[in-house]
């Protein structure tokens, strides 16, 4: 599956709700109380609530939402691995 393929799942009109994942997910990094373990449940969750709210509540809303947490979740992710990995060589 190519890359265009798997952006094409998630509805054009959730990018604000991926920004906002992605903002909250950040936060909830930086707030010192909050165990690592539990933002991805809180990313997912604001997803789903974002997504409900915008798109009204359905199966395809559902899957939408839960679409759109994983992928903040995964592009944070992919960010983060990338700068480790760029760090890494430089330092070798």
């Amino acid at each position: 599956m190519e890359w265009s393929n798997i952006s094409e799942l998630i509805d054009p009109r959730l990018i604000i709700v991926l920004a906002a994942c992605w903002a909250c997910g950040y936060i909830l990094k930086q707030t010192p109380k909050v165990p690592n373990w539990t933002i991805i449940y809180s990313v997912t969750t604001i997803a789903l609530v974002l997504t409900i709210w915008m798109l009204g509540w359905s199966p395809e809303s559902l899957i939408q939402g839960l679409l759109a947490g994983a992928f903040s979740v995964y592009g944070n992710q992919f960010v983060k691995q990338t700068q480790k990995g760029v760090d890494q060589n430089t330092n070798a």
